[in-house]
């Protein structure tokens, strides 16, 4: 008879995590930045875009865990 075994390796999973929790740094990082610089919008350019200083002022108030 055979002797089959098999192996699994702890790492492969744990790349993926790593990308995971990676990209999720990333993306608050980036949310983070991104609502800093809407705080530095003049009127003229909300204006433009649209939106309203109140609008503003709420979106720059999440923390950065929330899209």
């Amino acid at each position: 008879m055979a002797d089959l075994s098999l192996h699994f390796s702890s790492r492969v999973p744990l790349a993926g995590t790593f990308t995971a929790v990676n990209q999720i740094l990333s993306t608050w990082r980036q949310r983070s930045r991104d609502r800093r610089e809407l705080l530095g919008l003049d009127y003229r350019t909300l204006r433009d875009l649209g939106v309203t200083e109140q609008d503003i002022r709420f979106e720059a108030s999440k923390p950065f865990w929330r899209g």
